[in-house]
């Protein structure tokens, strides 16, 4: 099996290679391709190439917090500091002990739940840990344990069955991910990515969509349609403003369409599939839909075509400067449909008075010269002020911390 999967990769990287050289722009595929196509991924780098590659934000200096965490994706922390991974490529998620030794990693790794459908999407809430899959919700009850006498936790486990509260979500298709959170009215949001890389969805209101439902999985509502893929969503803290990222399509070349943020209200259309970016209509499905792209909101803000925002958090807090209260850290997955790499980073988004969105490089390193040694897929901001980064490809967690050292 492992012989076939090697040849299999080989050919594609041949023939992808030769679509990169021969075909326009546009078809250009340039990823690593056991990575993209079986979510396999590479050793973690060692610590001369993480000194002379990985590079953060002025003051702050990047560590490597766990390691041999395959395929790592959303992470959540628990109340008692220890740190839940969603692990698709495992079925699984994986809770990974709070740094008690003070060593500046992760005390130990277990499987915590196994045998799931492509979990994604992670959720604590009233006592119980809520788990995206791919076609469905389900939820199991968790007690985190208590903190011991070091800082780390002890005794986190479930104590109940899995249950599926939801079960009839449209699953797999180009976009499988299923994100979880809950808002601030208590309603449970997730999203449901498109299908397909552009096309007409046979049931808009649930595919391209942000749909949410009460804690027990009932009262399903659509709460924002048009949006290809929505990865990564929050709130605002100081305005309560509920903001998304969004994948662009593909196919239309190196630089077009941008991705996007978005702020998300209720019933607002985002213009998937008619329109790309700032109300531009769509090569294939833009033509006689004027109304409808009127109609659609416009970004927020833009990000680079392609770089694949993920994983968004706000952050703040006395352990961060202050330039960054308030400010929101996205993880920038990186492109496959380029001739050249772009993307492969994590970014911070700073508002302005006037609501005016800057972006700045937070985390770099996991690409130079078209090598990449990892991919972020999600960032959050732990109990300690820190902030810690997924990495699905190098099978990573890292630890980026304020020191205010130059």
């Amino acid at each position: 099996m492992r012989c076939t999967r090697l040849l299999a990769t080989g050919v594609l990287v041949l023939l992808f290679t030769g679509c990169t050289v021969l075909l326009p722009e546009r078809f250009a595929v340039n990823a690593p391709m056991s990575h993209m196509l079986w979510g396999r991924g590479i050793d973690t780098p060692d610590a001369v190439l993480i000194k002379q590659r990985m590079r953060a934000a002025p003051g702050f200096e990047v560590s490597l917090w766990a390691e041999n965490v395959p395929g790592a994706r959303v992470l959540r922390f628990t109340p008692t500091g220890d740190l839940l991974v969603s692990s698709p490529v495992l079925n699984s998620i994986l809770l990974l002990e709070a740094d008690a030794d003070g060593d500046g990693r992760s005390d130990g790794e277990r499987v915590l739940l196994e045998r799931l459908d492509r979990p994604y999407g992670l959720e604590l809430r009233d006592g119980w840990l809520y788990v995206g899959e791919t076609g469905g919700i389900a939820r199991v009850p968790f007690d985190p344990g208590i903190r011991g006498s070091g800082g780390g936790a002890t005794g986190a486990r479930l104590t109940g069955e899995l249950e599926h509260i939801v079960s009839n979500l449209p699953p797999g298709g180009n976009h499988w991910t299923r994100s979880l959170r809950f808002g601030p009215d208590g309603w449970l949001y997730v999203n449901v990515g498109s299908s397909c890389n552009v096309c007409l969805e046979k049931d808009p209101n649930r595919r391209a969509a942000i749909l949410r439902f009460q804690p027990d999985g009932t009262g399903e509502q659509t709460f924002a349609t048009g949006l290809r893929n929505s990865v990564g969503f929050d709130w605002q803290p100081a305005t309560g403003k509920f903001y998304a990222t969004d994948n662009g399509r593909d196919l239309l070349g190196d630089n077009s369409p941008p991705c996007e943020l978005n702020e998300l209200v209720e019933g607002g259309f985002y213009g998937f599939p008619f329109a790309n970016g700032d109300r531009q209509p769509d090569p294939n499905f833009g033509e006689g839909q004027s109304q409808r792209i009127a109609s659609s909101i416009p970004p927020a803000h833009s990000f680079a075509a392609h770089n694949a925002p993920l994983g968004m958090n706000f952050v703040g807090g006395e352990k961060l400067p202050k330039s960054m209260e308030g400010a929101a850290i996205v993880a920038l997955h990186g492109s496959w449909n380029r001739t050249r790499k772009d993307g492969y980073k994590v970014v911070w988004l700073q508002w302005d008075e006037e609501g005016q969105i800057r972006e700045a490089d937070f985390l770099t390193g996991f690409l130079e010269n078209d090598d990449p040694i990892g991919r972020p897929a999600d960032a959050i901001q732990g109990p300690d002020g820190s902030i810690y980064v997924s990495d699905d490809y190098a099978g990573v967690i890292w630890k980026v911390q304020y020191t205010g050292q130059p």
